[in-house]
């Protein structure tokens, strides 16, 4: 390495030194290594920050911790100084192969370090600690943690499918009440943890507090990322509840509370009601207002969490006695609709 790079240690509180290592910034100029926008790259550089954000997910020393994204090794530097047992790391671009290998080498001695190059869309994360002990839902949280700088372009998609996993307890979550740490746009970090009545209550907010209990700990300007993005962005923790607040399954919830929120400024009848085949549509759907207890003219903005799961359990006792609602889409061509007999 060129004498010119500026070294950094790493050190346990056990006051063990692990080798001298170059900046993120020293690495990223080295390998040549530039974000792609096309992948929603944007490095964080300051280990300040990477660090605030290690430490939002509590202590990890001598835990299980997966990183999503680690792009050239910011955040993983800051994982590496606060010594867990076990990192794997899920890196979906080859270009940062070098440098997460750099840290992998470095702190052999110290903690174990896989490097895993493929997609987290894909990643079966079941498989990422296979010696990790299984803790039981209902006591202490599973000394796992996953924590990553999620790229703009899937953070939502794949909360929601981590959500699932959670809700089934399959996954990592196979292991226990595993918690998050992640990065999101600023905006969906806001919508994440939004109360009833905020401006940005939505779909998303009501999944999390269902089967989480999200918190929104600190903002990170854009200018503080390589390139700067054109918006800040949240840090969100997210703690799975010990019992969430219904027994549905989620593609039940999933379904119907997406159709709550689809369209935002309308009444909530009115998106219950696409829940439904036209020749239904009217009766089932002050049906499910009825059973539910829920003001047909509010908007979905002004629905508390319990009121959207009265609605999803009015829709799950309708469905049972009607399974044919459980496949209705009413955005499906009416010829495909007519394929699968509805």
């Amino acid at each position: 390495m060129s004498s010119s790079f500026v070294a950094k240690s790493l050190v346990p509180a056990s006051g063990v030194r692990l080798p001298p290592l170059p900046t993120i910034r020293d690495l990223v100029r080295l390998y040549k290594l530039r974000a792609i926008k096309q992948l929603s790259q944007n490095f964080l550089m300051d280990e300040n920050l990477t660090g605030k954000i290690v430490r939002s997910a509590g202590n990890i020393k001598d835990k299980y911790v997966l990183e999503v994204g680690p792009g050239p090794g910011g955040i993983t530097r800051s994982i590496i100084r606060k010594f867990p047992r076990h990192l794997v790391v899920v890196e979906k671009d080859r270009r940062f192969l070098p440098t997460l290998e750099l840290l992998a080498d470095v702190s052999k001695d110290y903690l174990q370090m896989d490097i895993v190059r493929g997609d987290i869309l894909d990643y079966p994360t079941a498989e990422a600690f296979p010696d990790c002990p299984k803790s039981d839902w209902n006591g202490k949280r599973a000394p796992i943690n996953i924590i990553g700088n999620l790229p703009f372009a899937i953070s939502t998609r794949l909360l929601i499918n981590w959500l699932r996993d959670i809700s089934l307890h399959i996954g990592v979550w196979n292991l226990g009440r595993a918690s998050l740490t992640l990065t999101f746009q600023k905006e969906v970090a806001e919508r994440i943890v939004a109360p009833m009545l905020s401006e940005y209550r939505c779909r998303l907010s009501v999944m999390n507090q269902i089967w989480s209990r999200p918190e929104l700990k600190f903002i990170i300007p854009g200018q503080a990322f390589v390139p700067k993005p054109d918006v800040d962005v949240g840090v969100v923790t997210i703690v799975p509840l010990k019992t969430p607040l219904t027994t549905v399954h989620f593609d039940i919830v999933e379904k119907v509370v997406r159709h709550i929120f689809s369209m935002r400024q309308k009444y909530c009848r009115r998106c219950v009601s696409n829940l439904y085949p036209p020749d239904k549509r009217d009766e089932l759907t002050q049906l499910t207002f009825q059973m539910a207890d829920v003001d047909p003219l509010a908007r979905s903005f002004q629905l508390s969490t319990e009121e959207c799961l009265r609605i999803v359990e009015a829709y799950d006792q309708l469905a049972l006695k009607h399974p044919e609602l459980r496949n209705y889409d009413y955005r499906a061509p009416k010829a495909q609709m007519v394929d699968e007999g509805h």
